[in-house]
C-alpha cells in the first residue's frame, strides 16, 4: 500500500524537524528517525497501528501513532489504496490537531 504525506503534514514536519535541529543539538536527527520509525510502523499495519482518534471529520477513519521521544503523533487514515498522512502533531499540546 502507497504512503503519502498531505501538504499539511508535509509542512508540518518540515517545521517539526528545523525546530528539532535548532534546538536539540544533542539529538538533531531524533525526529527525523522516529517519523521513519513510524512511518514504517503505520505502512506494515495500517489498519491497526496506533489508537483510533475520534475528533476527526474526515470520511474514513483516522488514527495516530504516537513518537514517544520527540512526543509528537502522526495522523493517518487509509483512503482505498493509500495510507494518507494528514498530521503531525505535538502530544503535549491540549488539545488534536482539527481533522
Amino acid at each position: 500500500m502507497k504512503l503519502r504525506l498531505a501538504a499539511r503534514a508535509l509542512a508540518e514536519a518540515k517545521q517539526i524537524k528545523t525546530w528539532w535541529r535548532e534546538n536539540r543539538p544533542a539529538a538533531p536527527d531524533l525526529f527525523e528517525q522516529e517519523l521513519d520509525a513510524a512511518l514504517e510502523r503505520i505502512s506494515a499495519r495500517p489498519t491497526s497501528a496506533g489508537t483510533l482518534y475520534e475528533q476527526g471529520n474526515l470520511e474514513a477513519p483516522v488514527r495516530r501513532v504516537l513518537m514517544p521521544k520527540t512526543e509528537n503523533h502522526v495522523y493517518f487514515a487509509v483512503e482505498g489504496d493509500e495510507i494518507v498522512v494528514v498530521s503531525i502533531w505535538g502530544a503535549p499540546k491540549e488539545r488534536g490537531p482539527k481533522l
